[in-house]
């Protein structure tokens, strides 16, 4: 029978070095959040994709801000990281698992995965630099949204360019979208930090936002990854 830790033990578990096969699932525990592309990554124990209170890289302002993950797996790419691009194949619906395998180096002994949450302006989900368990076994991670600080909260349509404001709607999270709002009262943080959640309203033709507050709020934890050592 395969062993399931909770997180606090699954965080003490050995980081020494060595290779690993993974399975790899990644559930949306949200009601009515999608998540875009994901990305799982393989690294050295020294890299970090983000650290709480600081500011993020241009790489992840790019993916909270409009779920680009490319200047990520570049710099991933440069490390000699293994990486998962986008295994659900597009967006992570809620209440939806995907699942993925992945074969790591010696040197990549942590475990990071991040996608942007949608619809925000610049919340992502981030598993961020977990030490990958050297025992066989299943070990079970929840993970929290994080604000990049790099955008304001409005809560309005928009391009989701990195640097522009408002935020991408595409596919099924148009048809719960709302439009000609306002603008949510915020200001840009500057650091990252756990998300606060939407507020958005229920007016689906003006208000103060674009966001359904029936339909897109959440709680922490948003996802739940569950890491198989074979």
């Amino acid at each position: 029978m395969k062993k399931v830790l909770p997180l606090a033990l699954a965080a003490l578990a050995s980081s020494s070095i060595y290779a690993a096969d993974l399975s790899i699932s990644i559930t949306n525990l949200t009601r009515g959040t999608h998540f875009t592309p994901l990305l799982i990554a393989a690294h050295p124990a020294e890299m970090k994709l983000f650290t709480v209170g600081e500011a993020a890289s241009t790489a992840v302002q790019e993916m909270a801000e409009g779920g680009a993950i490319g200047s990520l797996v570049t710099e991933l790419s440069a490390a000699n990281a293994d990486l998962v691009e986008n295994p659900a194949a597009g967006l992570l619906a809620p209440g939806i698992t995907t699942m993925t395998t992945l074969t790591t180096a010696d040197e990549n002994t942590h475990l990071s995965v991040v996608a942007m949450v949608l619809p925000t302006n610049d919340a992502f989900l981030g598993l961020n630099g977990i030490a990958i368990p050297t025992e066989p076994g299943t070990y079970m991670y929840n993970v929290n949204a994080y604000d990049s600080g790099t955008e304001a909260n409005d809560e309005l349509r928009g391009s989701g360019a990195a640097g522009m404001p408002g935020f991408p709607f595409p596919g099924p999270v148009e048809t719960n979208a709302g439009m000609n709002g306002s603008g949510v009262n915020a200001t840009v943080e500057g650091f990252i930090h756990i998300h606060r959640n939407v507020l958005g309203d229920t007016d689906v033709t003006g208000g103060a936002s674009d966001i359904d507050s029936t339909i897109h709020r959440w709680l922490n934890p948003v996802a739940r990854v569950i890491v198989t050592v074979n």
